[in-house]
């Protein structure tokens, strides 16, 4: 675990229309910053602009207002995002610091509707919001590919392993050759003796010698070439058969592809783009929601019971008094500022409420269909796959046919000139034979005998070419094999890493928790409260047929009677002073074992009236140690408790 790398930069925001907020500067030093001030001082406002400036689209426009911005200066650089209201509806653009927020707005930015804090009260599945921002799937697929390039390497030291057993053989065949060639060559050199000898009681008959010579030498070359023909055509007829071979896999693998893969998933972009619109309405609806549910709390913390006084001038005239009247007691009846009417403060908090409870559905809902459609997506990436897959292999084939009737051609080619060389070497034959006579018996022998040594050891000699070659090719590949064998290692780990990564990061966040649960809970001296702590543990759930083993993380409660005994407790039954530590501790758990605290400078801290201020000062003190920039709104009693030297902001 590693703290944020402090900073000397003064962070400078410059804000327009967002919340409550007209037009504000301000600025921020690094480490602690105190919002301090009574209820509707636009502290949540404020806290509102960091987010927006980080990237969170969690932000509301002023009320009158239709467009807003906030511009962050900081380290040199400036990101300046800006609101506009579209349709009902705000929109967001511009540049902002992060570039996925996405994990900041659960783990780092900790207001009242953070989902971390929520999650705790609720008693929700705590691994599915620290599980959240991993992309499983992600993983999975790095893990097939892996395995994949892992396979392709197992077969290929596989292959060189089997032609590693072929080494002794051939290193012994190319022995037995070269001492084929020194025999073949030494006889050579004995019937050459033997034609200088004759040759000489013949010099009388050079003529006749010469030409019989060159006619034994044009047979000699001739059947050289004719050799050289039938290696030619037994060489592309194992070509041809290799050929043929691969064509039957490929035709194999053909039948077993889906003949149009894409046109039976045709149906696959309607499905798309209905979900999508689906998405884009829920959107909308959330979007709606929330400006809704802003400008209410907004109006319930900052006490704006006069904009109804504009309905007419007699109500214009004592806006004032009735706004100094609601204020001074709202615990009472006040004028609804969207119908006019009078109502209970109540009512107009238990609508709110309602409405918060409709969002959590309506985001529930688009969390299940963007599941929904990023499983058709999947289906239609692996309908393409498929596609191109059947599209290569067809490519294959034609190219292998095309090779073949180019091989088969060059065969037939190879065959006629193999005819050819034949009616040669027989005429040719049929020459020296005529030229033959009794006087040159032993001469045309010897020469005979020597011609076809020199054959002999031609073919020889191209063995040997041809053996050395693949002796030479095995040990290129048993060099090749220490680098794969070193690759293939490589692949290993990263499998490891990979198939831990999950394990890592649950068991990372579980540690955190309990870490700094304990050390908050000394600080904090609960009564009776002994320990809370996270287990992980797997539990049996049912997925449609199927049992599978799911993680979990359990929340224990263990309390302390007055005798010491202690005993298990539920979340239900903390205070909500201790729901509400937990839950910040438990955010604080995924901002670290998500390492926001190297990529996200501000920590927000808000809503914690809850906790009395002593506790809310240690815990400050504490959280101060893991944010560049730690921002805390708190009520004017409250931050009395927190070490004077922090920096306070009394007035936005």
């Amino acid at each position: 675990m590693g703290m944020s790398q402090q900073s000397t930069d003064v962070a400078h925001f410059q804000v327009e229309n967002i919340g409550g907020i007209g037009e504000t500067s301000v600025d921020i030093p690094p480490g602690v910053t105190v919002l301090t001030g009574k209820n509707a001082t636009n502290r949540t406002s404020f806290l509102q602009s960091i987010m927006a400036a980080m990237g969170s689209d969690q932000a509301t426009l002023k009320g009158d207002a239709d467009t807003g911005s906030v511009e962050l200066s900081i380290g040199g650089e400036s990101y300046e995002r800006r609101l506009k209201r579209t349709g009902g509806t705000v929109q967001f653009e511009g540049e902002s610091y992060l570039d996925d927020p996405a994990v900041a707005d659960v783990f780092a930015f900790l207001l009242e509707t953070n989902e971390a804090r929520r999650s705790v009260a609720r008693g929700d599945d705590l691994r599915e919001i620290i599980m959240r921002p991993v992309d499983i799937d992600e993983i999975k697929r790095d893990i097939r590919q892996l395995e994949e390039q892992k396979g392709e390497i197992n077969d290929e030291i596989a292959k060189i392993e089997s032609r590693k057993r072929d080494l002794p053989d051939l290193e012994q065949r190319r022995g037995d050759i070269r001492d084929s060639i020194s025999e073949k060559r030494d006889q050579l050199a004995e019937k050459e003796d033997e034609i200088d000898s004759n040759s000489r009681d013949i010099e009388e008959s050079r003529k006749e010698q010469e030409e019989l010579e060159a006619k034994l030498d044009e047979l000699r070359s001739t059947r050289s070439d004719l050799e050289s023909v039938r290696r030619q055509i037994e060489t592309q007829e194992e070509s041809i058969s290799s050929l043929q071979q691969e064509r039957q896999e490929l035709d194999s693998e053909l039948a077993e592809l889906p003949e149009t893969p894409m046109g039976e998933h045709q149906h696959l972009d309607d499905e798309i783009g209905r979900l999508r619109e689906q998405r884009q309405s829920l959107n909308t609806e959330i979007s709606d929601l929330q400006s809704l549910i802003q400008y209410n709390e907004e109006r319930l913390e900052e006490g704006d019971y006069g904009v109804v006084q504009s309905l007419d001038d007699e109500q214009e005239a004592t806006a004032d008094a009735v706004t100094d009247q609601l204020l001074a007691d709202d615990e009472e009846s006040v004028v609804c500022w969207t119908c006019g009417s009078t109502v209970e403060r109540e009512q107009i908090e238990e609508t709110v409420t309602r409405l918060q409870d409709l969002r959590r559905e309506k985001v529930e809902a688009l969390n299940e269909l963007k599941s929904e459609l990023d499983d058709l997506k999947s289906q239609q990436r692996e309908a393409e796959q498929q596609q191109r897959r059947r599209d290569d292999v067809q490519g294959q084939i034609e190219d292998i046919e095309t090779e073949l009737e180019r091989r088969e051609e060059q065969i037939e080619s190879l065959k006629e000139r193999r005819e050819s060389l034949t009616d040669e070497v027989e005429s040719l034959e049929t020459e020296v034979d005529n030229l033959e006579s009794e006087d040159f018996d032993d001469i045309l022998s010897l020469h005979k005998e020597a011609n076809q040594l020199e054959f002999e050891i031609d073919s020889l000699e191209s063995d040997l070419d041809s053996v050395t070659d693949e002796i030479e090719e095995i040990e290129a590949m048993l060099d090749r094999a220490d680098d794969l064998r070193a690759e293939r290692d490589e692949l290993v780990d990263q499998l490891t890493d990979k198939r831990t990564k999950i394990d890592q990061i649950e068991a990372g966040a579980v540690e955190e928790f309990n870490e700094h649960m304990d050390a908050i809970l000394d600080i904090m001296e609960y009564e009776n409260l002994e320990r809370i702590w996270i287990e992980r543990v797997e539990r049996t759930v049912r997925e449609g047929r199927q049992k599978v083993d799911k993680t979990a993380f359990e929340l224990h409660i263990v309390r302390t009677t007055e005798n010491g005994a202690a005993y298990e407790d539920t979340i239900e039954h903390l205070s909500e002073s201790e729901r509400e530590v937990t839950g910040l501790i438990f955010a604080l758990a995924g901002y670290l074992v998500h390492d926001l605290h190297e990529i996200v400078p501000f920590m927000l801290l808000d809503s914690l009236e809850a906790i009395d201020s002593n506790r809310i000062a240690e815990l400050v003190e504490y959280f101060s140690d893991y944010a560049q920039y730690l921002v805390v709104a708190l009520l004017p009693e409250d931050a009395q408790a927190l070490d004077e030297e922090f920096h306070r902001i009394t007035s936005i």
